[in-house]
């Protein structure tokens, strides 16, 4: 039986924002609660220090419904904008495995100065994705951008105010109606495996 189905990601195709907060609440949610305390235990034992789930609420929402949804893990209970943060999440179109530095992350200069100077992106599976914005559901592969691409991001990520840096992989609608919950759980350990270096550098940790 596969983790993710149609029913999930059919929810933003909901039209409008009660019916699909509500849509949210019944068939989304539970599922990030569920992988929220199963990956907090996950990134706790990997980094050493205690990590809190932060299930999307969406509630500064008035007019417009959701468009993504997602569970975010960091080491601070009260939020996680504010440090660089791992998510699994959802659009219409993908189920989504990222670490992401948003433009609210104090010390982005620094971070991105250290990706910089590592060559970890470039040893990275040539599937992995990368944006400079977490509100849009497009990426590109590592591949695809290239060092130059993958640079200027970076450097955009230092320099400028609302820049940003999202890195991790995709998983197609299709994709994941294949999926049964351990091949799931394989592949996104396997994936936060590989972004835990990336992690670490921005936080200057060995």
């Amino acid at each position: 039986m596969s983790y993710w189905n149609e029913k999930h990601f059919q929810v933003f195709e909901t039209p409008g924002l009660e019916a699909r907060m509500a849509a949210l609440a019944e068939k989304v949610r539970p599922k990030f609660e569920e992988l929220g305390e199963q990956y907090a235990v996950f990134f706790s034992g990997k980094t050493g220090e205690e990590f809190h789930p932060h299930v999307a609420k969406h509630m500064r929402r008035t007019v417009n419904p959701p468009n993504d949804s997602w569970v975010a893990f960091a080491p601070n209970k009260r939020g996680y904008k504010a440090v660089p943060h791992f998510q699994i999440g959802l659009w219409d179109s993908h189920v989504f495995m990222i670490l992401a530095v948003i433009y609210e992350a104090n010390g982005k200069s620094a971070m991105a100065d250290r990706l910089l100077d590592s060559e970890l992106i470039d040893n990275l599976p040539a599937d992995m994705v990368v944006s400079g914005d977490h509100m849009k559901p497009e990426a590109h592969s590592v591949k695809e951008l290239g060092s130059d691409g993958v640079e200027k991001l970076l450097h955009r990520l230092r320099d400028v105010k609302k820049g940003e840096f999202v890195i991790g992989r995709h998983l197609q609608r299709d994709e994941a109606d294949n999926l049964s919950k351990s091949e799931f759980d394989q592949l996104a350990e396997k994936t936060f495996n590989e972004l835990l270096p990336l992690y670490n550098t921005m936080l200057n940790r060995k």
